[in-house]
């Protein structure tokens, strides 16, 4: 691990202008550090070199670190530890999709420190990425080249992806913030605004080093959900190549308004098969106004993955993805709600 400047911040304005006065290149640029799950991780490894890290943890004693319900929805700090919104009976009972992506992902101990800032932001699990004896990475190493195409590319993504970058996003509560519709606040030095969670990552095209709508020294601070019909009657499906701390092969939210076995409204987002949280508004278009039935769910299914890219290794995630798609959706019509 380099070197690097510590500071501490007590408030999100305090914690912003102290990221305002770093100058250093790019590469060496300022970092917050919340559970510290992901940045420690990269510092190790030197693929993440930042040259002024902030510690955030105090502002967990503020909004930041709380859940509120209300009549129009949820929100959620951005410093709410992931064991504490798995575990949350409102999130359980009117949100499961949410309460179900945090159950399964990791491992307890580290639910326990990891942020939902943190989590929804977190890098690419990568090979490539993640071991500084490849040269090639474009994340890593902007205009050096994407090894993962010509090499051993299992894990990697087949929508969203480009000619400089087919790293999978990782995460797992993504999915189920992109499917309910979420809203974000990202605070910076020209005060907050709010964004869909939607518009939050970027896929790779030219840029892959770039990966989310955030600057440099701008904190994300708030998710907001909202109660919408279908948020109730939504589920998280993982297919991994074990069933505990392991990351998605494959995942699908399913998030249904039904009205007698026919869908008013739908949300679809897929995990593990792409470059970023993926809405598959294809999928929802097949299904919308349409019975519950064999031919609607494979023509979702198919839909989804239309224009799914498959590289050497990893051709098997378009028919995976299809099947655990049609198995979340049949999970979401079986709820009582």
């Amino acid at each position: 691990m380099r070197p690097f400047l510590f500071d501490a911040a007590t408030t999100p304005g305090e914690a912003i202008q102290a990221a305002q006065g770093w100058s250093g290149s790019p590469e060496s640029r300022v970092h917050f550090l919340a559970g510290g799950t992901t940045l420690i991780d990269l510092m190790k490894l030197d693929v993440m070199r930042p040259g002024h890290v902030i510690d955030i943890n105090a502002l967990g004693a503020s909004d930041l670190g709380r859940i509120a319900v209300g009549e129009g929805g949820l929100w959620m700090g951005a410093l709410v530890r992931m064991a504490e919104a798995a575990e949350h009976p409102h999130i359980n009972r009117d949100f499961p999709a949410i309460a179900q992506s945090l159950q399964l992902a990791a491992s307890q101990q580290i639910r326990n420190m990891a942020t939902l800032g943190g989590n929804v932001l977190q890098r690419t699990r990568c090979p490539y990425f993640r071991d500084v004896s490849y040269r090639q990475c474009n994340k890593r190493a902007p205009g050096s080249g994407c090894a993962a195409l010509d090499g051993f590319n299992r894990s990697h993504a087949v929508l969203g992806t480009s000619d400089q970058c087919i790293a999978t996003y990782p995460g797992d509560l993504a999915q189920a913030l992109i499917a309910l519709d979420v809203v974000v606040e990202i605070a910076g030095p020209r005060g907050v605004h709010r964004i869909p969670f939607a518009d939050l990552h970027r896929e790779p095209e030219d840029t892959p080093e770039i990966e989310s709508v955030i600057r440099p020294g701008e904190l994300l601070i708030s998710f907001f959900v909202p109660a919408k019909a279908w948020a109730r009657r939504s589920v998280f499906l993982k297919v991994r190549d074990r069933e505990s701390y392991e990351f998605a092969l494959a995942s699908a939210v399913v998030a249904l308004d039904l009205d007698q076995g026919v869908v008013r409204d739908v949300r679809i987002a897929l995990g593990g098969v792409a470059t970023v949280p993926w809405r598959a508004t294809a999928a929802e278009a097949a299904l919308r106004g349409k019975a519950l039935d064999d031919v609607t769910k494979d023509a979702a299914a198919q839909a989804a993955f239309a224009d799914a890219q498959a590289h050497e290794h990893n051709a098997f995630k378009i028919e995976l993805g299809k099947r655990t798609l049609r198995r979340a959706i049949e999970q979401a019509a079986a709820m009582e709600i």
